[in-house]
């Protein structure tokens, strides 16, 4: 979940991604396989006791904590979106028909949930100051995917709860191009794509539609020896889809699925 005391915090633009986490029975191991194969540094959080924050180059990443045993939620990268309020947002989702697995809770100076949507793909909810911390910038994700069946029922479903709406001031932007829906913040950055056909694209038949984060890498290669050195398993180097660069599929030793791609074959714009 997001830190909530640091140096550089902000206020995420509403609807947008703010933070991603890992959530895993063994945050000790976790942080020993990333920082192997993606050299990642980690310091203590503020949420609890075995939470830690990823640094790339002295600046926040992502954050690896305990599964607890009672949320009944997979082992997974999980992406969390700024919201006004944690409450309302929540009523949304059970309203359209999803889940909401845990909270909203107080955590730090927040409030934090984490829900399922229809299909089943799991994310998180944040109200309150986050991190200095931005899609596509630094060591952060290069791009948060939705791998889903049906792309334009999930941005609706989306939309709805987030806000998400094609020129809305302020707000996330939607666009429909070509298979998929790009969501983009109100500086024209592609924060999210949702792309339909999860379950047949899957590298595993028996993954449920689920949330993607792509992490930069400058030598696609190396990583993924490394990852595989770890005792990790990854699927073969392919270009992307977009071009200009090449990716891995890599699941770390606890079952979490995660990308990794050339920063080139990613365009912001």
């Amino acid at each position: 979940m997001p830190a909530t005391k640091a140096r550089n915090t902000t206020a995420a633009i509403g609807g947008a991604p703010c933070w991603v986490s890992l959530m895993t029975h063994d945050p000790k191991g976790a942080q020993d396989f990333y920082g192997r194969v993606l050299g990642w540094r980690f310091r203590p959080g503020t949420l609890e006791a075995e939470f830690a924050i990823a640094l790339a180059e002295g600046q926040p990443v992502a954050g690896i904590g305990a599964l607890t045993p009672q949320w009944h939620v997979p082992i997974a990268w999980t992406p969390y979106f700024a919201v006004e309020s944690a409450n309302e947002t929540a009523a949304r989702i059970r309203e359209r028909g999803a889940t909401v697995a845990v909270g909203p809770l107080e955590v730090g100076k927040g409030r934090a949930a984490l829900a399922a949507d229809r299909d089943g793909a799991v994310f998180g909810l944040w109200e309150g100051q986050t991190l200095s911390w931005a899609v596509g910038q630094g060591g952060a994700p290069m791009c948060l995917e939705l791998r889903t069946r049906d792309a334009f029922e999930s941005a609706i479903f989306y939309g709805e709860v987030f806000g998400w709406a094609p020129d809305r001031p302020g707000g996330c932007d939607i666009t429909y191009e070509h298979d998929e829906v790009v969501v983009r913040d109100d500086g024209g950055h592609t924060v999210a794509a949702l792309r339909g056909g999860a379950v047949e694209a899957a590298p595993d038949p028996h993954v449920r539609p689920r949330w993607h984060v792509y992490f930069p890498v400058h030598d696609i290669e190396k990583v993924t020896t490394a990852a595989v050195a770890a005792g990790g398993l990854t699927l073969p180097v392919t270009p992307m889809v977009d071009g200009g660069g090449c990716e891995a599929v890599i699941r770390d030793p606890q079952g979490g699925l995660f990308t990794v791609a050339t920063a080139q074959g990613f365009s912001q714009s």
